[in-house]
């Protein structure tokens, strides 16, 4: 299961997505450190069709997780390149302009 948020600020749409068994971990590897902050990941339960839809409508996205992230790169919304694993876990962040 996927859970997300979205925010909204000054016309600025903000998806914030991860798989939701990661919800309160926090991952170091080297110099990163990744918070999965439930006030900032926890929302509402997601499919893959609701995230490809607020992914659609998102201008920023922060993406955390195999299943979540897998989404997006399988229909070619975010770049496998762009991926950073930290702890082995997959995380990426997207911006349109």
């Amino acid at each position: 299961m996927i859970t997300l948020r979205v925010y909204r600020r000054r016309g600025e749409v903000l998806l914030a997505a991860c798989d939701k068994e990661l919800v309160g971990r926090i991952m170091r590897e080297g110099d990163l450190k990744l918070e999965v902050c439930p006030t900032f990941y926890e929302g509402e339960d997601a499919d893959e069709e609701m995230l490809l839809n607020r992914l659609r409508n998102a201008s920023i996205a922060n993406l955390v997780g195999e299943r979540t992230v897998g989404i997006a790169i399988k229909h070619e919304l975010v770049d496998e390149g762009c991926v950073v694993r930290i702890e082995g876990v997959p995380h990426v962040q997207l911006v349109r302009m």
